[in-house]
């Protein structure tokens, strides 16, 4: 029974933890309303690592059965519509990613719109474990092209494809869940993120070693997404020449 009890305070526990990431979110609100922009970057990757950790720390607690009357699901979408979208898409207005006209803020709405399609569709995590269409990963466009410092209307290129690819049925892969390759990307992962976490404090400026290195995973990560959905495609298209069935 006291194990039971104990479980459950754990369980809460890790709604606490996800809710956290919301907090610190407002703080890197503030910090780009103050032009302070390279904490609103770590503080922005600190958000990253909680929704990073979260799931598979809820997944080994059963929080879900423990706290049946209460959506984490739910929680971590909210904390996430405000860290990966609302939050990377003002830095990138502020810090001058986007322009700072109505093109740019038409864009930037359309980014708005575009991922709160994504968060709402009810297969937005497919049953074998990807994410069906781009999972708004915006912190990470905002990261890359704040130090590339690319001109505006290649900015505007690149994130108004990403947005549009919002819409496509495309399977991204969940780094913690996609079965094939896991441990592959995992690895990968896990390096990304020490390589990543050092150039944080001099960004915009960047060792282009580290850089590299780093836009590699991003890279690894979108040409194995479409190598798995093309290949998973392929597997569940039938034979050429195989005859179509028809309902009565």
């Amino acid at each position: 029974m006291r194990a039971d009890r104990f479980l459950k305070y754990c369980a809460w526990a890790v709604h606490l933890y996800t809710a956290a990431g919301a907090a610190a979110g407002i703080i890197a609100l503030d910090l780009i309303a103050r032009g302070d922009l390279r904490n609103a970057l770590i503080v922005m990757a600190i958000t990253l690592f909680v929704d990073s950790t979260d799931g598979p720390i809820a997944r080994s607690l059963s929080v879900r059965e423990r706290l049946p009357l209460f959506d984490g699901s739910l929680l971590d979408n909210v904390v996430d519509y405000l860290t990966y979208v609302a939050i990377p898409v003002l830095f990138m207005l502020r810090s001058g990613i986007l322009a700072d006209d109505v093109v740019g803020l038409m864009l930037a709405s359309f980014i708005m719109v575009a991922s709160a399609y994504a968060f709402c569709r009810t297969d937005a995590k497919t049953a074998d474990h990807y994410f069906r269409g781009f999972p708004s990963y915006w912190n990470l466009a905002a990261f890359y092209l704040y130090c590339l410092r690319w001109p505006l209307i290649a900015n505007a290129g690149l994130l108004s494809a990403l947005a549009v690819m919002a819409f496509l049925p495309i399977k991204f892969i969940y780094p913690n869940r996609t079965e094939p390759l896991r441990r592959l990307t995992l690895t990968l992962a896990f390096i990304w993120a020490a390589v990543t976490a050092l150039m944080l404090p001099a960004a915009p400026s960047y060792n282009p070693l580290l850089l590299y290195t780093s836009l590699a995973f991003i890279v690894y990560y979108f040409v194995m997404s479409f190598v798995l959905y093309l290949h998973k495609a392929r597997l569940a298209a039938p034979p050429a020449g195989t005859p179509m069935r028809h309902s009565a």
